[in-house]
């Protein structure tokens, strides 16, 4: 018990000195500094080329999606997931000690020259996200949370990382077996993680892109405003276009759906007035939702 105790201790010390690092002393792989940067040229591009002209440059919950970006991108791990995440690892690796298990690794990848090991994480962390997606969409219980971030009902580049901490939890928990299983350095996925915010953040962008031929590859805003779009056919009842940085699953399959331009479409889904306005509103509604059910 000490033991993680003291994994606690550090993981707010260390988490602390982290996030006080990233902020006062800029470094080419800063988080802090590549949202920012990441953030103000893709808000440029919406205020040099909106789709929707009429659209304000500080568009309907603006301040609100930029404190979600920030919530979710660094406090939440501050407030305590860093040192919980950490405890259930070291937990997890106690465990697999009992049977003689000393790491999951079954695919080492070091040895590969780099751009192999980039595509093959990207392309591995990808498909694993649009699974946990469509969960989040058929779950009636995961759905409740996803909500917060389908109440979205102006899109723009900060609705992409305004969504529900608990969908951290269970993206990290369903991707941390397979990509355990594979040997690659942190460096490879830190470049992974800012293609997947760049993409992100242009997917739900005032911008009339879709990539040409490349958007049955790449998730682009024409295709992902139709996934926020209220009135779907019956047959779409849990959703389209789920990709995240990829169309290419949704086009595998069958999940893709752009009948027509989105660009006026109306936004959100069935009873989402009920939605609280503000962020401890929404963090708090789907717990209430949940066990009003039972």
């Amino acid at each position: 018990m000490n033991k993680y105790l003291q994994i606690i201790e550090e993981s707010f010390v260390g988490y602390g000195n982290y996030l006080w690092t990233e902020v006062s002393q800029p470094q080419w792989n800063s988080y802090f500094w590549w949202l920012i940067g990441l953030s103000m040229l893709v808000w440029g591009l919406e205020l040099a080329f909106p789709w929707r002209k009429g659209q304000r440059a500080f568009r309907r919950d603006f301040w609100l999606d930029a404190f979600y970006m920030f919530f979710n991108f660094f406090l939440f791990s501050l407030v305590g997931y860093n040192a919980i995440s950490n405890v259930a690892v070291e937990a997890f690796n106690d465990f697999l000690a009992l049977f003689g298990i000393e790491n999951l690794v079954a695919l080492e990848i070091g040895s590969w020259p780099p751009w192999s090991q980039f595509l093959l994480l990207f392309l591995l962390a990808d498909f694993i996200q649009w699974n946990v997606h469509r969960l989040l969409h058929a779950v009636p219980w995961l759905w409740e949370f996803h909500k917060v971030h389908h109440s979205v009902k102006e899109m723009g580049f900060a609705a992409h990382l305004r969504y529900h901490w608990a969908e951290t939890i269970v993206y990290r928990t369903i991707q941390y077996l397979p990509l355990a299983m594979i040997g690659y350095s942190i460096q490879d996925f830190f470049f992974v993680h800012l293609l997947a915010l760049t993409i992100g953040h242009l997917n739900h962008a005032n911008l009339n892109l879709d990539y040409g031929p490349l958007r049955y590859i790449l998730n682009n805003p024409k295709m992902h405003i139709w996934h926020h779009a209220k009135d779907m056919p019956a047959e779409h009842a849990y959703g389209v276009n789920f990709g995240i940085s990829l169309s290419i699953w949704d086009y595998i399959f069958r999940t893709a759906y752009i009948p027509k331009t989105g660009r006026d479409i109306t936004l959100g889904y069935e009873d989402d007035e009920k939605m609280p306005d503000g962020f401890w509103g929404q963090v708090v509604r789907p717990f209430k939702a949940i066990f009003s059910r039972q």
